[in-house]
């Protein structure tokens, strides 16, 4: 995962995602998953371009299945964009940059 990407929990996802002032951007993962492998790239620039605008990170749903319970999370990628503590964008499986940069960029401010 590039630096600038963080690792939301069952723990910290309230903390982390729901409190958060900016937009958040999350990816439910799991190491097993092909297309979760395929997508981190995407994750990873996405993370540098919007730094300080969103905040971007990943839920190892393996290891934090509460939360992916919580959202019903039954395929994976699937990313879920965040603001006020609410969902206002979901996406599943691998999804273009470009889609992904415009919902970003639509809830920035």
């Amino acid at each position: 995962m590039a630096g600038n990407v963080q690792t939301f929990t069952d723990a910290n996802f309230k903390t982390e995602v729901l409190d958060s002032a900016q937009p958040v951007l999350v990816d439910f993962w799991a190491p097993w998953c092909g297309p979760c492998k395929m997508i981190a790239p995407t994750i990873d620039a996405l993370a540098t371009e919007f730094e300080g605008k969103v905040r971007i990170g990943k839920v190892n749903t393996d290891d934090n299945q509460n939360t992916a319970m919580e959202y019903g999370i039954s395929a994976i990628p699937a990313l879920l964009l965040f603001k006020g503590g609410q969902i206002v964008d979901k996406f599943v499986g691998v999804t273009p940059k470009d889609k992904l940069a415009n919902a970003l960029n639509s809830r920035i401010g």
